[in-house]
């Protein structure tokens, strides 16, 4: 297997329409084409699903974006499979296969299983797994992100917020990718203040916003004034917290959230107590998962396909950064700051808590 550190271009994805929620195993697999295209592409979701705010949404927004830009046909020539449970990752992995598609994303490291069981079964498909390694397969190309590094950055983003010098953490599951997010963060907020509370918690699951609202509900109502999340759909129970939280306080007390993955500000709008239209998201970590798919599948497009290797995306290239939704000042000059500390190698930020 070739090892290979790619950059990244950013490139600035519109806010896509996404269609309408679940499976289309059936639609997919009875699909004739209408065009010509050497390349049928599509993603197969994790348990967050195809409209979670977070991961997975942008990787169908960089599908859309390739889709519409080579002027191909959605559910012929691209398409999604959702994933209700991890149970479905093969039988959607196969559907795909079976209904013609030959450039195959694992939206999600939670699939890396299911990929390297199906990718020798069929050497003529081209797999790609996000966040992970399916190693020694030359029909399959493994693509990582540095989430370590723009976590630090919200979590100095955080210091610098905070008012109650009590933050929370809320992950989906643990493991070596959010672990990622864990570490940079509490990483990056104790460089500011090494006395800050942290409070960390997991749901279990990313797709499980009860809980996540149930968490995030008792972080506020400890103290902590801003939370970060890394757990997909159960985000959106972090969000539903803050929303109920802040239109229970005047706007000077408000409590925030930092998003992930994608710009989640859309999220956090919001009328306060004393009747302000205001938004509670303070930042967002931003990693560029639509992007590397559209990357990858233009690769595919043009025959260059890089199987076997290993791409990594940092925040040197881009493939990570922070969106400083609502950033004071000292707050943005603060993470700048640490960027640069990032950059330059004199920051080193761990990858593990």
């Amino acid at each position: 297997m070739n090892k290979k550190l790619v950059g990244l271009g950013v490139v600035s994805l519109a806010a896509l329409t996404l269609a309408a929620c679940g499976s289309r195993t059936s639609t997919s697999s009875s699909s004739e084409s209408s065009s010509d295209s050497a390349v049928k592409a599509a993603i197969v979701t994790d348990v967050g699903g195809v409209d979670d705010r977070s991961f997975n949404q942008s990787a169908w927004e960089g599908m859309t974006a390739w889709g519409e830009e080579n002027s191909l046909t959605e559910n012929t020539d691209y398409t999604y499979f959702q994933s209700a449970s991890e149970s479905d990752y093969v039988t959607n992995l196969d559907s795909a296969v079976s209904g013609g598609y030959n450039l195959i994303f694992g939206i999600g490291f939670a699939l890396e299983s299911a990929i390297a069981e199906v990718a020798p079964n069929n050497p003529d498909t081209h797999y790609v797994i996000v966040d992970s390694v399916v190693p020694d397969q030359d029909n399959v190309v493994s693509v990582g992100f540095a989430d370590h590094e723009a976590s630090y950055l919200a979590g100095v983003a955080a210091a610098k917020s905070t008012k109650t010098n009590h933050i929370g953490f809320i992950g989906g599951m643990e493991g070596v990718i959010i672990d990622r997010f864990e570490a940079g963060f509490v990483a990056g907020a104790k460089s500011v203040n090494p006395d800050i509370k942290v409070t960390v918690d997991y749901a279990g699951s990313f797709a499980d916003a009860a809980k996540g609202q149930t968490l995030a509900a008792a972080q506020y109502a400890a103290g902590a004034d801003v939370i970060f999340h890394a757990s997909g759909g159960t985000g959106n129970g972090v969000f539903a917290a803050a929303k109920s939280e802040n239109e229970t306080r005047n706007e000077a007390d408000k409590v925030w959230v930092i998003g992930v993955d994608r710009d989640q500000s859309a999220e956090g709008e919001y009328t306060s107590k004393d009747g302000k239209s205001s938004n509670f998201v303070l930042a967002s970590t931003l990693k560029q998962v639509g992007t590397s798919v559209k990357d990858i599948a233009n690769k595919a497009l043009a025959g260059e396909f890089p199987g076997g290797e290993v791409l990594q995306f940092t925040l040197a290239d881009g493939g990570v950064e922070l969106a400083e939704t609502n950033l004071s000042t000292e707050a943005s000059e603060a993470v700048a700051a640490a960027k640069k500390a990032i950059l330059d190698g004199s920051v080193t930020v761990p990858e593990a808590p």
